[in-house]
């Protein structure tokens, strides 16, 4: 079975419409959905609308809980408060525009999704605020999918794709309670992937193309897809709707510029 895996959409509906055009040319048997529907773009209702039209599996995304549940992205989620004010600007200005049929649809998205051993998640099964990036430490990345019981774990949130391939090893934990004196605990571990599908409505790999993955799970193959579009409608749109000018820049540029924490690993508590 083909499987389409999108992620961060981000109110792009331009971007989305020519990804699920590229999907139905691939083939696809199945699509999956990482979450972010919102944020930063200017077509929040087209996009959920969309999705919910198409019946797609959809886990929640950061910016979908934010609507829902009140701005949980503080100044340390941010590099500079420049970055939280034009963030801040994006989540009211979306928190308006959604309709309550949308809203609705993004409060009762689960925070993760399951097809046989393989599971989607929008960051991390830990936090859908936590970036897990290509060089994370490897015992970190294994413990990731080891959580949630998968051999391929998916996600997004970083905007950047990426396959990692975790070898098939054994390792020792060194567990001490108050109840059991300290001991080693050894395991074996048999291969794992994590496949970051990067982002349809905001990609940050330094071009403007939309990305998305196809995989096949009969052959295991993972194609990362690319698909151009029209950013130029977006990024006018942007503009038109009086959200962060630097929002159609970075969009056009395919870059992050400064979007993401100093430590990506860090955990937003608030």
């Amino acid at each position: 079975m083909k499987i389409a895996v999108i992620s961060c959409i981000h109110s792009n509906i331009e971007a989305l419409d020519a990804v699920l055009l590229d999907i139905e040319q691939e083939k696809a048997d199945k699509i999956f959905c990482l979450g972010d529907l919102v944020g930063y773009g200017p077509n929040p209702n087209e996009v959920v609308t969309k999705i919910r039209q198409l019946n797609i599996p959809t886990c929640v995304g950061c910016w979908d809980e934010d609507i829902i549940e009140g701005l949980n992205a503080c100044d340390c989620s941010y590099p500079s408060l420049l970055a939280e004010k034009r963030g801040q600007i994006a989540h009211e200005w979306t928190n308006k525009e959604i309709k309550p049929e949308n809203r609705e649809f993004l409060a009762q998205l689960p925070q993760n999704l399951r097809e046989e051993n393989l599971v989607f998640v929008h960051g991390s099964p830990h936090s859908n605020h936590e970036y897990l990036l290509p060089e994370l430490d490897a015992f970190a990345a294994l413990e990731r999918v080891l959580s949630v019981n998968a051999d391929v774990l998916f996600c997004g949130h970083t905007h950047v794709p990426y396959v990692r391939t975790l070898e098939s090893s054994s390792l020792q934990v060194r567990v001490k309670t108050e109840e059991i004196e300290e001991k080693l605990i050894g395991f074996n571990a048999p291969q794992k992937q994590i496949i970051n599908v990067g982002s349809v409505g905001e990609p940050r790999h330094g071009r403007p193309n939309a990305t998305y993955v196809i995989y096949d799970t009969d052959t295991q193959n993972v194609k990362l897809r690319e698909v151009a579009y029209n950013y130029q409608k977006t990024c006018a749109a942007i503009i038109e709707k009086g959200l962060p000018a630097i929002f159609a820049w970075r969009l056009s540029q395919g870059l992050e510029y400064a979007e993401r924490a100093d430590d990506p690993t860090h955990v937003c508590t608030r």
